[in-house]
C-alpha cells in the first residue's frame, strides 16, 4: 500500500488545474520526504527548473545552496530537505521578470502536503509569496522589513530575499543580512541536518 504522502505527491505531479495560463504547459517540480527536517519555499521555477525538472537548477539556486552552506547532493536529498514552492509550475513571464506564482497550488495542494510533513523543523521563506501566505499579518509592510526582522519568525521560520542575480543590488544596499542573517542561517540548517 502506498503512503498517503507518495499517493499526494503523484496527484500533484498529474496536475493540470491551470493548464490553460501555462505558456510552457505543466509540469509541478517540488521535492518532499515525510522525513524532511528543512522546508525551502520560494515562488515558482523559472524556465530552466521548468526545463529540468530540478528545483532551484539555475543561479539562484547556486546562491541559495551558497547561503545555506550546503552542496547539491545535501540540498537535493528529500529524505533531508522538502522544496515546496507556491506555484508547482513556471507561470510564464511579466513585465518586470516572471510572474507571480499561480494560486490553484496553494489553495489545492498545500493544505493537502503541508500536514504530511511532520518533521519539519525550519521553513525558510523565500520572497515575498512564501512569506505573505506562512507569516499573514506578522509580516512586516515590506519583504526588506520583514527579512529584517527574521529574529521574531525562529523557531520555526526564517524569511530571505530571493537569491536571483537580479537581486544584487538589494545585497548591497542590506550588508546587515550576509553579516547576521546568513551565518545564522546556516549555523541552524547545520545544526538541524547534522
Amino acid at each position: 500500500m502506498s503512503h498517503p504522502l507518495e499517493c499526494l505527491l503523484r496527484d500533484i505531479r498529474a496536475c493540470r488545474i491551470c493548464e490553460a495560463h501555462l505558456p510552457l504547459g505543466p509540469n509541478p517540480v517540488l521535492r518532499a520526504s515525510a522525513t524532511a527536517r528543512l522546508l525551502v519555499v520560494g515562488q515558482a521555477p523559472g524556465t530552466k527548473v521548468h526545463a529540468t525538472g530540478i528545483p532551484w537548477n539555475d543561479a539562484s539556486g547556486q546562491r541559495l545552496r551558497q547561503w545555506l552552506g550546503l552542496d547539491a547532493g545535501q540540498f537535493y536529498d528529500e529524505r533531508r530537505v522538502a522544496i515546496v514552492p507556491m506555484g508547482f509550475c513556471y507561470p510564464g513571464r511579466g513585465p518586470s521578470g516572471d510572474l507571480p506564482p499561480r494560486p490553484e497550488c496553494r489553495a489545492t495542494w498545500h493544505p493537502k502536503l503541508l500536514p504530511l510533513l511532520p518533521e519539519i523543523r525550519l521553513t525558510l521563506l523565500i520572497g515575498q509569496y512564501a512569506q505573505a501566505y506562512f507569516l499573514d499579518a506578522r509580516r512586516k509592510a515590506t519583504l526588506t522589513e520583514t527579512v529584517h526582522a527574521w529574529r521574531e519568525y525562529l523557531p520555526g521560520y526564517l524569511p530571505l530575499p530571493h537569491p536571483s542575480p537580479r537581486n544584487v543590488g538589494w545585497f548591497k544596499a542590506n550588508p546587515w543580512f550576509e553579516a547576521e542573517v546568513l551565518p545564522a542561517l546556516r549555523e541552524r540548517v547545520h545544526a538541524l541536518l547534522g
